[in-house]
Parts: structure tokens; sequence; C-alpha cells
């Protein structure tokens, strides 16, 4: 498998991520890839052949060749169906709000279509993103799509954003009821917010950054205990940790060890 990330330019650093292409034939890519919840919104776009989504063990979707894929809560598995060629916009956790025009927590688990998102003007940015030569075009494309419709900067609420930073620095671990309390803002109205600009709860993001974090010291360092991982990473006691784990991954910490790499944690361990 082939991949590369990009990063943004100045004017949207604070609202993309970054940039990643994948490319690979079909006989190297794994039959099913498992993608992990990160906090993150994603435009997709496939120009080589699409990808199809298994929501239970029963279910398979076809998925669209542009889509923007919501707020996961669970792991997404998807199946190539061909050769992969997937370029990918990968939003900061507020990232998309901006861009938005539906509600962003209905969306959660869910791939929208272009066309959904942005009507005949949709359409034609992903058919200019599926026909461009190389990932610097679709980049550029993409960049002065975004620009365009990028005319409220100030548009997220300033307790929204340290919160997330909150979060994000503290690796997950924090509380919620502390943070409200600090910023004298009632729990639930902080939830509403938070939710309704990035389409998670404050604790559902801190669930996701801090296995996120977990699963990067399982690829990037010498684990010698699990329950020593556990602990590491502020989880009451090995139960908690193999709860959680399961909850975003599907599989337990000893299955998930033993097995392939999951396709998001191939770009998400190089951040």
């Amino acid at each position: 498998m082939n991949h590369k990330t990009f990063k943004p330019q100045e004017n949207l650093k604070e609202w993309i991520k970054c940039y990643w292409n994948l490319e690979s034939d079909f006989e190297n890519t794994p039959v099913k890839n498992t993608i992990i919840p990160d906090g993150t919104m994603k435009l997709i776009f496939h120009y080589g052949d699409t990808y199809k989504h298994h929501p239970n063990n029963k279910e398979s979707i076809i998925l669209p060749k542009c889509f923007l894929i919501g707020q996961l809560t669970k792991p997404y598995v998807v199946e190539p169906l061909g050769v992969t060629g997937s370029f990918v916009v990968r939003f900061q956790p507020n990232g998309f709000f901006p861009f938005a025009n539906i509600d962003i927590k209905e969306i959660q688990n869910t791939a929208v279509p272009l066309n959904k998102l942005f009507g005949q003007e949709g359409e034609v940015i992903g058919e200019q993103i599926l026909n461009a030569t190389c990932t610097l075009d679709r980049i550029a494309l993409i960049e002065a799509f975004l620009l365009k419709r990028l005319t409220n900067k100030n548009c997220i609420d300033s307790i929204v954003k340290s919160t997330i930073d909150t979060i994000i620095e503290a690796n997950g671990q924090f509380s919620v009821s502390e943070l409200s309390e600090k910023n004298n803002i009632n729990r639930r109205q902080l939830t509403r917010k938070f939710s309704s600009t990035i389409g998670l709860s404050p604790k559902q993001l801190s669930k996701t950054i801090r296995i996120q974090n977990t699963l990067k010291t399982l690829l990037t360092h010498e684990v010698k205990s699990l329950t020593d991982l556990a602990y590491e990473n502020d989880y009451f006691d090995q139960a908690h940790f193999i709860k959680d784990f399961k909850e975003f991954t599907g599989l337990t910490p000893k299955e998930f060890y033993g097995n392939d790499l999951k396709m998001s944690l191939i770009f998400d361990s190089k951040d």
C-alpha cells in the first residue's frame, strides 16, 4: 500500500488536519479494513475503484465515489472492490463545522454523498477531483472549493475550542465536570454546544483520543504488559481498558496485537 500525507495551506490549518493519498493494487489490499474512530470527519474521494461498507455481518453497502464520513463512534469496516486510489481530506475535530449545512450530530457513522452536502457544486468538485492527475492538483481543487465557503471563521464557540484543546493535550484524560466548572458553564450546555459543533460529546471525544493514544503506543513502542498500558492511559482497570478497546476496534487488545494494522492507524500513527 502506497500512502502519503500532505499539510494544508496556512489559511486552512485551523480547519484541516491533513490530506492523504492511498494507492494499492487489489492483490495487496487487505480483504477488509477496520477504520477506527479518531475524532475527525473526512471527505473521501475514490478515484480508483470504490469500497463496500459492512455495518454488520449480514449487510453490506457500496459506498459513493465521493462522500463525507461523519464522526465515528464504532469501528467502520470497509472492503475494497478493486484497485484502491483514494484522496482524503481529514478535518480537525471541529473543522467541518464552518462548511456544514447539515446537522453534524445526525450523521455519526454515516457516509453522506457530496451532492447532499453541496448540491450541484458538490457533484462538480467531485468530478474534478476524480479526474485530476495528481494529489497536488486534488489539493489545489479542494482548497479553492473550501476557501470559497469559509465565510465565517469565528463561528466556533471559544469554550468549545478550549475544550477540544484540553482534551487533546491531556490525551483524553480529563473530567467534563471539572472543565464545565472552570468555564462556568452548565455541563449539559457544554455537551450540547460541543455535540452540535463536532458531532461528539466531550466524553465521546475524550474516549476516542485516549484509545487512539493507546493504539499509537501499541504500534510505536514495545509493550510488555497490557495491564501497564491500561494504567498508563488512565483506565480504571484492565476490564475498563478491554471494554473501551473492543468498543472502538471490534477486537480485544490481544486480538488486535496479533492482527494486521488497521487502515486508519497507518496514517494516524504519523501525526
